[in-house]
């Protein structure tokens, strides 16, 4: 067991869900900054990072992302989060693909409730969480608006369901 609290985890995606991308130019996010990440542009939402913040007291967070490292090494002072563990992957062959993140959660999830935000979920993605021995909720985002209000309202009412 990774933590000793009994909280579920929260597998946090960084692009789409933090990082936001593909909105039009007319409907351009208020809530944020542009930052220059390994000289990438990302425009990390400030909303996002607000959401996740208060989830954070109902989830033990985990960054899951081909970020890898490198989350817990900016988000923390750009969005002014807490650091949280990062899961590591064999493999990262693109969005395209997302199951290239199932091995990496199960092996740290093992048997705890869990839920898991990401703009790129596949059918893979359901059944594998169709077929968990424990509650699963995966929570997909638009990338132009990501962790929004009706996302974080979602992942709130599930962490306080009845076990």
């Amino acid at each position: 067991m990774h933590q000793s609290s009994l909280k579920p985890l929260l597998f946090v995606d960084i692009d789409g869900v933090l990082s936001l991308w593909g909105f039009a130019m007319d409907k351009w996010p208020k809530d944020g900054a542009w930052h220059r990440i390994d000289g990438v542009s990302h425009f990390l939402s400030a909303r996002a990072a607000r959401h996740l913040l208060v989830l954070s007291e109902r989830f033990d967070p985990v960054w899951c992302s081909g970020w890898e490292e490198k989350a817990d090494e900016y988000l923390p002072h750009l969005l002014d989060l807490p650091r949280f563990p990062h899961l590591s992957f064999a493999a990262n062959p693109g969005r395209a693909n997302a199951h290239w993140k199932l091995d990496a959660i199960d092996t740290y999830a093992e048997n705890r409730p869990l839920a898991w935000i990401d703009d790129a979920f596949n059918e893979a993605c359901f059944a594998w969480a169709r077929g968990r021995g424990a509650p699963t909720l995966l929570v997909e985002t638009e990338p132009a608006t990501g962790l929004d209000d009706a996302a974080a309202a979602t992942l709130a009412a599930w962490a306080l369901r009845p076990v």
